[in-house]
């Protein structure tokens, strides 16, 4: 039987960016191959839908509605907006790397920042190499099969590629920064991150808007590994405009005895995904995965996390908390992959949803597949509005009514920005919760 995928409109509008665009992106000889088949896998599909399983809450097709062309490169004016956004941008003392509607701008980046035993490249310097052609492999996926992931590879524009060298420890945060400054316009961007055996690093990204950028469209991958006795804690702050669509990928592989911690929360976007794919792939290994959804207005944002354990004696540990006011909608999906060979594993999940409004809603789905018989896991999912009992004692007390909500979302969302080890991003991740609760008020 012959099936017919019928193609929505935005579907056919990616087919004629991606072939107006191919000669703006960078790439030789195998390089252009990668792309041509990464856009044929992404075509099987087309933009996610609800009947694609991992894709049910959060309907591209629906919620894109149109697909826009690519960024134009940054001018000088893109520039200047561009710097006014950094300089006002809350952030830890840190070396910064900036791209600007996906290109990478050494102009506003802090290099020297970086510190000793780090090494940056520029993903389009990389892919434009024309002795170097088996880079290709940037544009590679592996296992995974995603449509979004698959367009990534196909229209990344430019990206950064950090190595961190064995046993290096910069005492820096490592920071990547996404600008907006164009209306109405796609970024895909594409990292990579690799952190030495023995190596301590720490790794902050933020996506920001130019004052008055509206309607624009992020693409990003960042792919990480981690080496055997390394340490590396990743923190994701997404603060982009209210009607902007954020679609981002994480895939992460850990080493023996390594230890990995990573903490996404999300307050802006008017729609947004972040999918992060971890493999424990050396025994020993350790990871925390948490985040926080604080949305308002109609903002729909979905968190989907799938932890593989590929080996024995491992653990890992999931906190997710949303908080959901007016129309808005939080996804959180968690699923637990216990291989037949990792027994010993020790892994928990758990997401809580707190619904500030009769219309907001929160779809949970925590999932575990174990093929193993010596483990310990568990999950829940919890979803329930703030305690009167709390804001009754809270009110009698003297406090408003809006600052005692406060107090207690601030406390609920709290666990999970406590998990985050470094004192200056954990400010950081607590200043970003207290704005949302201001712009709520």
């Amino acid at each position: 039987m012959n099936v017919v995928v019928a193609k929505a409109d935005a579907g056919r509008a990616l087919s004629d960016v991606f072939a107006s665009a191919r000669d703006r992106l960078p790439g030789l000889g195998t390089v252009v191959d990668a792309r041509k088949q990464a856009f044929a896998s992404y075509q099987q599909t087309g933009l996610p839908h609800r009947r694609i399983e991992d894709w049910k809450y959060t309907d591209l097709r629906a919620l894109m509605r149109e697909v826009l062309p690519l960024a134009a490169e940054p001018d000088a004016e893109a520039l200047r907006r561009a710097e006014l956004v950094l300089s006002s941008l809350a952030t830890s003392d840190s070396g910064r790397l900036v791209l600007v509607d996906g290109t990478f701008t050494p102009l506003l980046s802090d290099l020297a920042g970086l510190g000793d035993g780090v090494t940056v490249r520029r993903l389009r310097d990389v892919l434009d190499n024309a002795g170097n052609e088996a880079r290709a492999d940037l544009l590679h996926n592996g296992a995974i099969v995603d449509p979004m992931l698959a367009l990534n590879a196909a229209m990344a524009t430019d990206g950064v590629l950090i190595a961190v060298a064995a046993g290096a420890a910069p005492a820096r945060p490592i920071h990547i920064v996404h600008v907006a400054t164009h209306l109405s316009a796609a970024a895909y961007t594409r990292s990579y991150f690799t952190i030495g055996v023995g190596a301590r690093a720490t790794l902050l990204e933020s996506f920001v808007a130019a004052d008055g950028v509206r309607s624009y469209q992020a693409n990003d991958a960042i792919i990480t590994g981690i080496g055997d006795d390394a340490d590396l804690q990743h923190v994701r702050l997404m603060a982009d405009a209210p009607d902007a669509v954020n679609i981002s990928t994480a895939i992460v592989t850990v080493g023996a005895k390594a230890r990995f911690s990573t903490f996404n929360m999300t307050s802006g976007g008017g729609v947004s995904r972040y999918q992060g794919y971890i493999t424990v792939a050396g025994e020993g290994a350790e990871v925390s995965a948490n985040g926080v959804n604080l949305l308002k207005g109609s903002q729909h944002a979905d968190t989907t996390l799938f932890m593989d354990h590929a080996v024995p004696n491992c653990s890992s540990r999931e906190i997710f908390r949303a908080v959901v006011d007016d129309r808005g909608h939080s996804v959180f999906q968690g699923r637990i992959m216990v291989r037949p060979k990792a027994q010993k594993t020790d892994a928990k999940m758990m997401t809580r949803a707190l619904l500030l409004s009769d219309e907001a809603e929160a779809d949970n789905k925590p999932e575990l597949e174990i093929f193993a018989d010596d483990v310990t896991c568990g999950h829940g999912a919890t979803s329930g509005a703030l305690d009167e009992s709390l804001l009754f004692y809270l009110r009698a007390r003297g406090l408003p009514e809006s600052e005692a909500q406060g107090l207690l979302i601030q406390a609920f969302v709290g666990e999970a920005i406590e998990t985050i080890a470094d004192d200056g991003l954990r400010e950081l991740a607590a200043a970003a919760a207290l704005r949302w609760l201001e712009a709520r008020r």
